[in-house]
């Protein structure tokens, strides 16, 4: 094999492969792992992906920035199916700069060939308080709207400005675009969020509210919002995945990016000023993304779930060894029942359903049961209460549900979190109407304590 070399266009170009540097036409906020892994995957797929070029931003590191910008935006995609790794150089991403370079971020909006902004913050990046608009009180989002309130009125050039939040940076970004003329752009949030497209239409809004009545009427008028569900299981890259690349391919690589086989992306809504064609790679255009979305997080994220607080509880550190386990196995069964019995139709689900068994059992991607149990009280409300809701209400007995919750109650009752806490306190801070249900109580009380295999108070 040719001795390693830094990965760069340049060099790719001498080893006869030709990646050029695209055309910049959509903005990314956000460029992390899993945006090189789904969206910047999907575009460098797409048809004729030299025209659909990336101007990624990053979040609160600029690290990201760096390492891509050493290498002329490209990266390594590591496909880790259960028999072996796939290798792949990306292109898409003609260019990635650190979050508060708004300058270039006006610049790039400015102009009438930026045709789409793609955004992965993280629900805490949109800063939203519990009506879902945003937090007012939150020192950031109070300041940027001050900010913008007093400085785009007055006429001041927003390349200058220096709003904290990501939502103040993308609204003095379209003030830049408002200004030049450039024309209407869509927004697509491909964040985990239920309604993401409505969630942001909101959040921007208010911004764009507060910087000046122009630029509001200008933003109704002019900015389209696509509603999104994604889905690819992105595990932390080990340091260990550079020197695979290397043994691999030849290239020197800062910033490689491990993922699984599988992915989608089900889009719903219009792109006024074109985009790419993502349908090439499967991409899923819909006319309604509800349904979708469900299907993701009551299938997907709910087993997550209840794998990462029954998996610990069974002596399992990744998802892999807790779908192995027996217990764990006939409880994601189970919920998946609850969940499909409340799914309507149309939607490939016992596809669905084989496929995310087979990327359960991949022993190749470490998906760390910890990482996933994060804030589970939250995703335990928004992916297991709705189905036990319906479930009950059409005379099913929701086990499904109830054993997941059980884990969750069992995971925090293992973790001496709550002193004193019983089980009872616990399922009605998840659900006070569920907490009344003796029937349901009684089931969720099972699972805690053969979890737990000792009596509770």
């Amino acid at each position: 094999m040719t001795a390693a070399a830094p990965l760069s266009r340049a060099a790719l170009a001498a080893r006869g492969v030709d990646l050029p540097e695209p055309e910049i036409r959509m903005v990314h906020l956000g460029v992390g792992a899993f945006h090189r892994a789904h969206q910047a995957w999907y575009t460098a797929h797409a048809a004729e992906p030299g025209e659909w070029g990336i101007l990624g931003f990053t979040g609160r590191s600029r690290e990201t920035a760096d390492r891509l910008t050493s290498q002329d935006g490209l990266y390594t995609l590591v496909e880790r199916g259960p028999d072996g790794d796939r290798f792949e150089v990306i292109g898409s991403i003609a260019r990635a700069e650190p979050g508060e370079r708004v300058d270039e971020l006006a610049a790039a909006l400015g102009r009438a060939r930026t045709a789409v902004v793609t955004l992965t913050i993280t629900e805490a990046g949109y800063r939203l308080g519990g009506d879902g608009t945003p937090d007012r009180t939150d020192p950031a989002v109070a300041a940027d709207l001050r900010l913008l309130g007093e400085a785009i009125p007055a006429g001041a050039d927003p390349a200058a400005l220096r709003p904290v939040t990501v939502l103040g940076r993308l609204v003095a970004g379209l003030e830049a675009r408002r200004r030049t003329g450039a024309g209407p752009i869509a927004l697509v949030s491909c964040d985990n969020l239920p309604d993401n497209a409505g969630l942001l239409a909101g959040a921007i809004g208010t911004f764009a509210d507060a910087a000046s009545a122009e630029l509001a009427r200008w933003v109704s008028r002019e900015v389209a919002y696509v509603a999104t569900s994604v889905d690819r299981i992105t595990p932390r890259s080990e340091p260990s995945l550079s020197e695979a690349v290397r043994d691999a391919t030849g290239w020197l690589d800062v910033a490689p990016v491990v993922t699984e086989p599988f992915s989608d992306w089900v889009l719903a809504g219009e792109f006024p000023a074109g985009r790419p064609a993502w349908e090439e790679a499967a991409a899923r255009f819909v006319a309604r993304i509800e349904p979708w979305e469900l299907r993701k997080l009551w299938l997907l994220n709910g087993a997550h779930s209840l794998l990462s607080f029954a998996g610990p509880l069974r002596g399992c550190r990744t998802v892999a060894d807790a779908i192995a386990d027996p217990w764990c196995r006939r409880a994601v069964e189970r919920l998946w029942a609850d969940g499909v019995r409340q799914l309507p139709s149309g939607l490939d689900l016992d596809r669905y359903r084989v496929q995310l068994m087979a990327r359960f059992e991949n022993p190749r991607i470490a998906h760390r049961l910890d990482q996933i149990a994060i804030d589970g009280l939250t995703k335990v409300r928004l992916r297991v209460v709705p189905v036990a809701r319906r479930e009950l209400a059409t005379g099913g007995n929701a086990l499904g549900c109830a054993q997941a919750l059980g884990a969750w109650v069992a995971s925090t009752l293992a973790g001496t979190v709550e002193p004193g806490a019983t089980i009872g306190d616990l399922l009605g801070r998840v659900d006070a109407d569920l907490a009344r249900d003796g029937r349901f109580a009684a089931r969720v009380e099972s699972a805690v304590r053969t979890l737990l295999d000792r009596p509770l108070v």
